[in-house]
C-alpha cells in the first residue's frame, strides 16, 4: 500500500470523525455553536484533501459514475453546510441555529453514501 493511499485513507477517516462529532454534538446541544462550525470546516478540509489524493492515485479527475456524482454532491453539500453554519453564527440567528441540526443530519447521511461506496470500491479494486 502506497504512502499516498494511507494518507488519503487517514484524511477520509478524519473527515468522517470530524463530521460525525460535529453533527451529533450539535444535535445533542440543541443549537449550533461556533466549535461545531469549526469541526464542519475540518471535516470538509479533510474530505477535500482525501478526495484530491484519491483522484491523483486513480490518475484522473472527476469521473461520471455513481461514486463520482455522489461524491461531488456530498462535497458541495458539505461546503454549503459549513458556509451556512458560519453565516448563521455571524448573523446570530438563534431560531435557525436551533433547527440547523436537521439539515446537518441530512448532509451527514448523504455524505456517508460515497464514503461507504468508496470503501467497497477500494476493497474490490
Amino acid at each position: 500500500m502506497s504512502m499516498l493511499l494511507i494518507i488519503a485513507i487517514i484524511c477520509m477517516t478524519l473527515a468522517l470523525g470530524f463530521y460525525t462529532i460535529g453533527v451529533f454534538a450539535e444535535k445533542k446541544s440543541g443549537t449550533l455553536l461556533t466549535w461545531h462550525a469549526i469541526v464542519f470546516w475540518c471535516g470538509f478540509i479533510f474530505d477535500t484533501t482525501g478526495t484530491s489524493i484519491m483522484s491523483k492515485l486513480a490518475g484522473s479527475g472527476f469521473q461520471l459514475n455513481l461514486h463520482g456524482v455522489t461524491g461531488l454532491i456530498a462535497l458541495l453539500l458539505m461546503a454549503f453546510h459549513a458556509i451556512w453554519a458560519t453565516v448563521l453564527l455571524i448573523r446570530k440567528d438563534d431560531q435557525s441555529k436551533k433547527v440547523f441540526h436537521k439539515f446537518s443530519i441530512v448532509v451527514w447521511a448523504i455524505w456517508l453514501i460515497p464514503y461507504v461506496m468508496g470503501m467497497f470500491i477500494g476493497m474490490n479494486g
